[in-house]
């Protein structure tokens, strides 16, 4: 028989399990207590491409996800040719690219294809010369035969000829390439083939990539580029404006259409971007590989964003356009800040209607 001791033992076991028994089915019926359920996830939007917009298209998701948290956006700059190759596959939701597409690749897609111009900007030619005492100034032949190997020495007279001032060393030149697949890389070569004969019929031509004559140093991305120009003395490299701003990196004045040494900035960007914009042609890509204007920069592109014109699910479509329109209005706002030339609201406003295609 069990003491009196044992029986209160087991009472006060018994007493505490049905006490917690009772407890934990009023925390489960009570509608405060209870755990409240997770918020319904949106859409998520995957984007990949080219570097050369990507730091205009991060600050976007940022400030628009602050907007829409309910909706999540990522980008993967990648570069342009690598983002045309996961759009073509069905990889990602949309791509970026400075190099638009081409109708043989959009003709793989099954889904259709929308070009979309979401920004603009200007490639700009950045170096690290130690002791030069102003801007170094290019002429158009100079700069073809630089990139083109013809030009090896900063003291070459073809250099020496528009800068009389500075004190050019007898240095070899290091160009800095893009090492993958480039819309940047792309602008260009479109750039210097419409301006030279020779590097278009006999020369490396346009591509997103190509074989750099002699001892290229070579990066990937426009982030890479500048980074190992702000490293590398004696070195020369294109790279998107913003980014050689934000390093402080040298960019030179280049001789442009009407023969005018023009300084990159925000104002001779817009000024070649406004002088020879106007209504796209149907499809939405144009190039302008010399553009006209005394004071206009001579290398400016368009940045494309590639959607699909047939979306799976219905909310992805809803949401990306709604992200794009944004994009293509309040976010063009974030542009100047970040080096890009805002799009001609005519151009804007063209894009938008274009966003009717999606489904």
């Amino acid at each position: 028989m069990s003491s009196a001791k044992d029986r209160a033992v087991t009472d006060r076991r018994t007493w505490i399990r049905t006490a917690m028994g009772l407890l934990l089915g009023i925390v489960s019926a009570s509608p405060l207590l209870a755990r409240p359920e997770a918020p319904s996830q949106g859409p998520v939007l995957r984007g990949a491409g080219a570097t050369f917009p990507a730091p205009l298209y991060q600050r976007w998701i940022s400030v628009y996800g602050q907007q829409q948290p309910e909706v999540k956006i990522t980008y993967d700059a990648v570069g342009s040719g690598e983002g045309i190759r996961r759009f073509v596959a069905g990889e990602v939701d949309f791509a970026g690219s400075d190099a638009a597409i081409s109708d043989e690749q959009a003709a793989q897609i099954t889904r259709g294809v929308q070009l979309v111009p979401a920004t603009a900007g200007m490639v700009v030619l950045a170096y690290n010369l130690k002791g030069l005492e102003g801007p170094l100034k290019l002429k158009r032949e100079a700069y073809v035969d630089l990139f083109a190997g013809r030009i090896t020495k900063w003291n070459d007279p073809r250099i020496k000829e528009t800068n009389p001032t500075l004190s050019l060393p007898n240095q070899t030149i290091t160009i800095v390439a893009r090492q993958d697949s480039s819309g940047t890389t792309y602008a260009l070569t479109n750039h210097l083939s419409a301006i030279s004969p020779e590097w278009r019929d006999r020369g490396p031509g346009i591509g997103k990539v190509i074989d750099w004559p002699g001892g290229a140093m070579l990066a990937r991305g426009n982030e890479g580029v500048a980074s190992r120009l702000k490293i590398s003395e004696g070195s020369i490299g294109y790279v998107e404006y913003g980014f050689a701003k934000r390093l402080g990196l040298p960019m030179a004045w280049l001789e442009n259409k009407r023969g005018q040494f023009v300084e990159p900035n925000d104002q001779s960007g817009e000024l070649a971007l406004g002088a020879n914009s106007k209504l796209l042609p149907t499809g939405l890509r144009s190039f302008m590989p010399d553009p006209d204007g005394e004071h206009a920069y001579p290398i400016v592109t368009f940045s494309w964003l590639l959607l699909y014109r047939h979306y799976p699910a219905p909310e992805h479509a809803s949401a990306l356009k709604t992200f794009v329109a944004w994009g293509l209005s309040q976010g063009q706002a974030h542009a100047r800040e970040l080096g890009y030339i805002p799009l001609p609201a005519l151009i804007a406003e063209q894009a938008r209607g274009e966003l009717d295609n999606i489904e």
